[in-house]
């Protein structure tokens, strides 16, 4: 399985598909189409709803960060510990087969798995350990010297950033096909997080559309060229892996234009929602703020979709809501967030979403609503005191791209010629898929159904 972080369907099937010959073939016999990801549409908790086909609500994860009990500020980071359900790997463990796993968030620190594992861009760095085998590490820096994990995207240094996206996507890539040629395995499955990091960092350049582009850039085709590179990459994988094996592309989630940030907690404050003890001077985030919690009534959190909490009595430590008008407060502030409209009076597509409307089970600490603003197009900054609650820019860096909803597939079995159709798909569909491409049995517990006709 080749993870493609952030790959979008109308890039990959259409607009750059004449230079990717090797993906081409694979959706020309396979089956291939969008990916419905999961709610939130963001990595984490994206790729573990693919690995175990459970939604954010039974895994207890709605995005990196999550409050610790009913904290206002105390919060701690999704790692490999989080997730406790089965993943497809532990299923191919218990039918007696080995996986090779590199970089599946959230995959630090390294975890033992039946096989081999490299950890996810989550690595704080390549200091620490993050294999398994510990041993596995020295035999990467004997590879590639340095492993990295990451680049820091949201940064002024175009230049300097493309270059280093393929230095580490070129580690990565070396690694990958090491272990596919030195390891045992049934199931092995990498993602890319580089394809990620470009969206953020040069869909203005190629994109007419966007607000900041910038036409006759020397970065105008950095995204088609990575692109490229990666369909050469997978081309190379697809000689490794031999033709009695079952190869799959996925995406977490698709991506798309930014069209700006829209500042929720300013707003939640223009509503009379959020009180201040004094106002901010200049851009600050919200736990650097002098909050009067025992006056306000809710407060987000910013990211490419927002998490809204309300302060509620008896659970939140000077909650004022009281648990009687829980949910009339909640749906007059759903009702407010989705009147909103864009800088221009433009009319905005905006979803609010009760996670537990939305999902079986809710474990863990949800947020009360999750809001897409405009379709995610425009993301939730959640510092204040910009002087507007509409930002041109992202208010944690430069960034040019949000999330969509629909990432893509494309599944080819180079024994079987499938058609080329076309068939979309859910993010909980693709663990059965795989289960039942490899011939093993499907566990009752999983949300999704396998591709038919595999």
């Amino acid at each position: 399985m080749i993870g493609l972080d952030c790959a979008a369907p109308e890039l990959m099937f259409h607009r750059f598909v004449d230079r990717l010959p090797n993906i081409r073939r694979m959706m020309r016999r396979g089956v291939h189409g969008g990916l419905e990801s999961c709610d939130p549409p963001i990595t984490i908790p994206a790729w573990m709803v693919m690995a175990t086909s459970r939604s954010p609500g039974r895994l207890g994860l709605y995005g990196f960060r999550h409050r610790r009990g009913s904290s206002y500020r105390d919060i701690w980071i999704a790692s490999s510990r989080s997730v406790g359900e089965r993943k497809i790997w532990d299923h191919v463990a218990e039918a007696g087969g080995k996986s090779c796993l590199v970089a599946v968030p959230p995959s630090y620190p390294p975890v033992p798995v039946e096989g081999c594992l490299v950890g996810c861009f989550i690595t704080p760095d390549a200091k620490r350990e993050y294999t398994h085998p510990a041993g596995l590490r020295g035999e990467i820096e004997g590879l590639v010297g340095e492993y990295m994990p990451d680049v820091e995207f949201r940064i002024d240094d175009k230049r300097g950033l493309l270059k280093g996206v393929y230095e580490m996507s070129e580690g990565h890539f070396k690694v990958v096909e090491h272990l596919m040629r030195t390891r045992p395995w049934q199931f092995f499955m990498l993602v890319e997080i580089g394809l990620d990091r470009i969206h953020h960092a040069f869909w203005k350049y190629f994109d007419e559309e966007h607000h900041l582009h910038e036409p006759g850039s020397e970065f105008e085709s950095a995204v088609e060229d990575y692109y490229a590179y990666l369909d050469g990459r997978v081309g190379r994988l697809l000689e490794l892996a031999g033709d009695d094996t079952v190869v799959l592309i996925a995406s977490d989630h698709g991506g798309k234009r930014m069209k700006g940030a829209f500042c929720l907690n300013s707003w939640l404050a223009e509503q009379g929602l959020l009180a201040l003890k004094r106002p901010a001077e200049g851009a600050t985030r919200l736990d650097d703020a002098d909050v009067d919690w025992g006056r306000t009534v809710a407060w987000g959190w910013g990211g490419y979709y927002a998490r809204i909490f309300l302060n509620v009595e008896g659970r939140e430590p000077q909650g004022v809501v009281a648990p009687g008008d829980y949910e009339r407060v909640r749906d007059e502030i759903a009702d407010r967030i989705r009147r909103i409209r864009g800088p221009n009076g433009e009319a905005w597509r905006t979803r609010v979403l009760k996670p537990d409307e939305v999902f079986p089970e809710c474990r863990g600490d949800p947020p009360d609503l999750m809001v897409y603003f405009d379709d995610l197009y425009w993301r939730s900054a959640g510092t204040i005191g910009h002087g507007s609650i509409y930002l041109p820019e992202n208010d944690t860096g430069p960034d040019d791209a949000v999330h969509d909803k629909t990432g893509l597939y494309v599944y080819y079995d180079p024994r079987r010629d499938l058609g080329g159709r076309a068939e979309d798909l859910r993010i909980v569909d693709v663990a059965p898929t795989i289960l039942k491409a490899m011939g093993l049995p499907i566990p009752s517990e999983m949300e999704g159904r396998p591709l038919p006709g595999i």
